[in-house]
């Protein structure tokens, strides 16, 4: 079993950078390939970011490309996600999870672990 932690999240105003991070344990990371999701209220879960084993590949929803980047230190079993420009949109509850597998999915049924999440605020 793999436990996921996220940390990092906050209120911030419009503009501002934040970056999450997911600490891992119970398992070795490299063995997983990870993804961030965000739900806001009332709404439903979405995809933000995803990056596969070994960090060489990636992928952004659309709606975060060009300001957010995800990336992961395997000997740190981490996995982070760095927000700039945030916008009020962006305001949700950011998850974590990982998946045993060599590439991310956007789809969050496929991932086996996820953490509780963190949420994040922005204010205009």
């Amino acid at each position: 079993q793999v436990q996921l932690v996220e940390s990092g999240g906050g209120l911030v105003q419009a503009g501002a950078s934040l970056r999450l991070s997911c600490a891992a344990s119970g398992g070795t990371l490299s063995n997983y390939a990870a993804g961030w999701f965000r739900q806001a209220p009332g709404q439903e879960r979405e995809f933000v970011a995803g990056i596969n084993r070994s960090g060489g590949s990636t992928s952004y929803a659309d709606f975060v490309k060009g300001r957010f980047t995800i990336s992961r230190d395997n000997a740190k079993n981490t996995v982070y996600l760095q927000m700039n420009s945030l916008k009020t949109e962006d305001t949700a509850v950011y998850s974590c999870a990982v998946r045993r597998d060599t590439w991310s999915s956007t789809a969050g049924s496929l991932y086996h672990y996820w953490g509780q999440g963190t949420q994040v605020t922005v204010s205009s």
